[in-house]
Formats: C-alpha cells, sequence, structure tokens
C-alpha cells in the first residue's frame, strides 16, 4: 500500500493487561457532563492535530510523554499521552492536578504504562 499522508489519527485508550482497567477512560467517565465534554474536545483537537499542540494545551513530560492540559472553571485535568505506530495516540493516565508541580507519583504511572504499552504492543496496533 502507498502512503497518501492523509489518514488520520486515531485515538486509543491505554488498558492494563492484567486488571482490564483503563485509568484515563475511567477518569474521563468519572468527569461532570460540563469537564467530561471539555477535555473530550482537547482530545477531538489532539487527534485532529496528529498529536501535537502547543502550549499551554499540551507540553513535553520526558521521553515520548506528554501531558494534555485541560483547565475548567477551578479544575486542572491532565492526561499523559504519547504517539504510537500508525498515528495512534495512546492515553496513558489522567489526574486532576490539584499543586503547583506535578506530582512524581503521577508521571510514575504513565511511565508504567507507556512501558507496559510498549510491551504488549500488538493490542493496540489495530
Amino acid at each position: 500500500m502507498i502512503y497518501n499522508g492523509r489518514s488520520e489519527y486515531k485515538v486509543k485508550f491505554y488498558k492494563n493487561p492484567g486488571t482490564g482497567k483503563e485509568p484515563a477512560l475511567e477518569y474521563l467517565k468519572s468527569l461532570a457532563k460540563k469537564d467530561r465534554t471539555k477535555v473530550s474536545k482537547y482530545i477531538e483537537e489532539l487527534r485532529k492535530r496528529g498529536g501535537y499542540l502547543d502550549e499551554p494545551y499540551s507540553r513535553h513530560v520526558e521521553g515520548k510523554i506528554r501531558e494534555l492540559r485541560v483547565d475548567f472553571a477551578h479544575n486542572r485535568h491532565r492526561i499523559f499521552y504519547f504517539i504510537f505506530v500508525q498515528k495512534t495516540i495512546i492515553m496513558l493516565h489522567a489526574f486532576l492536578k490539584t499543586t503547583p508541580k506535578t506530582p512524581p507519583r503521577e508521571i510514575k504511572k504513565a511511565k508504567e504504562n507507556h512501558y507496559d504499552v510498549l510491551q504488549n504492543y500488538n493490542h493496540y496496533e489495530k
């Protein structure tokens, strides 16, 4: 097949192979409707723009991991993601930011999930 450059990016959520849980998706579903709508719009914009948004909407965290930053009212939602093969954006982990700096434990979770995706890449290629 010849690459035409027109295929769109898709968004997938990390799924823990042991528990079956999808932390970023579960976080999204737990939000109030207005917050969920706002976060979903940011995810869609991220998808349309091929996984890259400028600051303050997105920023590099570490390695391939980036952070989608959604501030709405007094809530500061953060979703860690990375760009995977075949134009796939994998949402790794999400949380409500309540401190000035991102807690190291949240970055650690995203890194663990990123590593897990790379070890089980065949689950995300489709």
